[in-house]
């Protein structure tokens, strides 16, 4: 019965983990796409724009985000990007998990 007990959590586990993993990766990868373009300093928010569709046409991993939700600043003279998104995860059945993403230059 034990045995049964931490198979059935190992598989749960490996459920959760299998799936949301490749969301953290594409938040991870939206996260180094916008610290790369926050660090070239560009000169208007459509050039910003601009580098970032690149960036999402190189990297087809970003499917969540477009440019227009990018919300880009100024603090300092230096451009400060910031994004939000929500991702909902299927697991089995009518269950599903859902992430809230929030990230910000450096």
């Amino acid at each position: 019965m034990g045995l049964l007990f931490w198979a059935v959590i190992l598989s749960f586990t490996g459920l959760i983990a299998a799936r949301t993993i490749p969301t953290v990766m594409e938040f991870y990868t939206i996260q180094h796409a916008v610290d790369k373009i926050a660090r070239g300093n560009p000169a208007t928010v459509p050039v910003a724009r601009a580098e970032f569709e690149r960036v999402k046409q190189v990297e087809y991993s970003i499917t969540s985000i477009g440019a227009d939700d990018l919300v880009i600043t100024k603090e300092d003279d230096r451009v400060r990007i910031s994004f939000a998104y929500d991702k909902q995860v299927e697991l089995f059945g009518p269950v599903s998990l859902l992430i809230k993403y929030e990230g910000r230059s450096h």
